[in-house]
């Protein structure tokens, strides 16, 4: 059986993190009044970053679980295994972020099985409670634990969505890509190019995501773009770097890539 690929986060570092509305006082707000928050997006537009950068900001520990099809309740809760033949109890991600009183954050939960999604609800109501079936015990929630989860709703279908009994029981925060002048500054910020080698690759990702018509499953992320930028620095030509780092994860659609391809051309001549 697969395990979930969680990771936890100390509090040492700021992880960098520009504001674009109010959702910082918002997910403030959520965790003193211990409510749990959904962050709403499209893929690689911050929400992962904001949640390093509120774990930081209110000093608690953050334990990330990457959700995926084949996650199962004891991937998130626990299992017994065998060590030093003997039986021994091994708590999952949830388990320790409930007991320790983390952030615990599920990446794109939409990607779970449902079943699976089905065990946080106890910890998403007044009762703050999670269910070790296995063990016969009643988890009470520590008082600074909070649960944040994933959404992207442009991948929602019959068959990956969330259904609205899970999601009536979230605070929802709104993202999407940043302002052309805030997503400069963050792509300078983050890469260390310069700003006008930034505004190229901001209106390069404002094109392409003028287009999704034409057959994109989204746009150009902030992060393919910050991608861009880093090979930039590093010394690969702008055309190269933006095929390389934000044409060619979009799309395998040779007249799209052409399309693109030719975005690229005219932003950047023979750069």
């Amino acid at each position: 059986m697969k395990t979930s690929n969680f990771s936890a986060l100390s509090n040492s570092d700021e992880p960098y993190y520009l504001s674009s509305a109010n959702e910082v006082k918002l997910f403030e707000a959520a965790w003193k009044t211990k409510l749990p928050v959904m962050l709403k997006g499209p893929t690689g537009c911050g929400k992962t970053r904001f949640v390093r950068h509120m774990a930081w900001k209110l000093k608690k520990p953050l334990i990330t679980i990457a959700c995926h099809e084949d996650l199962f309740a004891s991937d998130l809760i626990g299992r017994y295994l065998l060590k030093h033949d003997q039986t021994v109890w091994m708590d999952g991600p949830l388990t320790q972020a409930v007991r320790m009183g983390a952030i615990c954050y599920l990446d794109e939960v939409v990607e779970a099985r449902k079943d699976t999604i089905v065990v946080i609800h106890p910890l998403t109501d007044d009762r703050r409670i999670l269910s070790i079936d296995k063990k016969g015990e009643v988890l009470c929630a520590n008082p600074d634990f909070m649960l944040v989860i994933s959404y992207n709703p442009g991948y929602q279908s019959v068959l990956k969505d969330l259904k609205q009994s899970s999601r009536q029981r979230f605070v929802s925060l709104q993202f999407d890509y940043p302002e052309p002048d805030k997503e400069r500054q963050i792509i300078c910020a983050e890469s260390s190019i310069d700003i006008s080698m930034a505004q190229k690759l901001v209106t390069l990702a404002g094109k392409i995501r003028n287009i999704r018509e034409q057959g994109l499953t989204e746009g150009a992320s902030t992060r393919l773009v910050i991608y861009a930028a880093e090979l930039i620095k590093a010394g690969v030509s702008a055309k190269d770097a933006c095929r390389a780092a934000v044409c060619r994860p979009l799309t395998d659609d040779e007249r799209l890539l052409e399309t693109l391809d030719d975005l690229i051309d005219d932003l950047f001549g023979d750069s």
